[in-house]
């Protein structure tokens, strides 16, 4: 049961790396790419069918680490708290940025929204390279170290290129040449190589954290029924704003 957990724990964290890592990406091009206000506009509108869905794998990997790996966690959050708690403010103000930027028509009010784009999305991507240098030196150490700063450097451009397939992929045309899905396949693929090259380094330390056998089995009775119900709402999403098909669909709130 506790490999069964991990590869869930696996899934969750390299789905939101692949799947979340674009949205980022497209937030980090808005000053590149959005060389006018339409342009910016349809950058965000390119990712709106998509950002809700997306988070809701951050949430699942949050509330696997608590209740599979609790102990992990009670070492964890303690460690890297003022990161943990700077992303969760960069996450809201990258996400008030999305809601609130066409709530009022003038210039100003969307570029400081859209400034906020930029900010979240940037703190969000650098810290989750933190994050994992963080956890793979076992939480000891300073984050800011050298290594650690080229790491988020180093996630934080692997999400804006994948941003910019997704643009390719989405938007036929706008950021260069068309993408395929396969490509963006591959660059979600690619964005979650970093989650992955963490999971296999500390396999054998998180399977010695995981939660009684009793606690497992009862989480499997009470949350993997649940999980075809997570991947046909990505399935039917993905297949209702694929381009060609409901490609004007978008949330009225971008």
């Amino acid at each position: 049961m506790e490999l069964i957990w991990f590869a869930v724990f696996a899934l969750l964290l390299a789905g939101y790396f692949a799947l979340e890592g674009f949205d980022l990406g497209v937030g980090l091009l808005l000053p590149v790419l959005g060389r006018n206000r339409d342009d910016r506009d349809r950058m965000v509108a390119a990712i709106g069918p998509y950002v809700l869905a997306n988070e809701v794998w951050l949430v699942a990997v949050a509330g696997t680490l608590f209740g599979v790996y609790p102990l992990l966690e009670g070492e964890l959050l303690p460690a890297i708290y003022p990161l943990v708690v700077a992303m969760l403010l960069a996450w809201i103000v990258r996400d008030a940025g999305l809601w609130f930027r066409r709530r009022i028509g003038g210039a100003r009010w969307r570029a400081f929204w859209d400034l906020m784009i930029v900010l979240g999305s940037l703190w969000l991507s650098f810290g989750w390279g933190l994050v994992i240098y963080a956890a793979a030196t076992g939480f000891d150490g300073p984050l800011m170290h050298p290594l650690g700063l080229l790491l988020g450097a180093a996630v934080t451009l692997l999400f804006a290129w994948h941003g910019r397939v997704f643009l390719g992929w989405r938007l036929p045309g706008f950021a260069g040449p068309a993408r395929t899905g396969r490509a963006l396949l591959a660059s979600g693929a690619l964005a979650a190589t970093p989650a992955l090259a963490l999971l296999g380094g500390g396999m054998s330390y998180m399977l010695e954290h995981s939660a009684p056998a009793a606690t497992l089995n009862v989480l499997s009775l009470m949350v993997l029924p649940f999980a075809p119900i997570m991947v046909g709402a990505q399935v039917w999403i993905w297949r209702t704003f694929r381009p060609g098909k409901g490609a004007d669909l978008n949330p009225s709130f971008f």
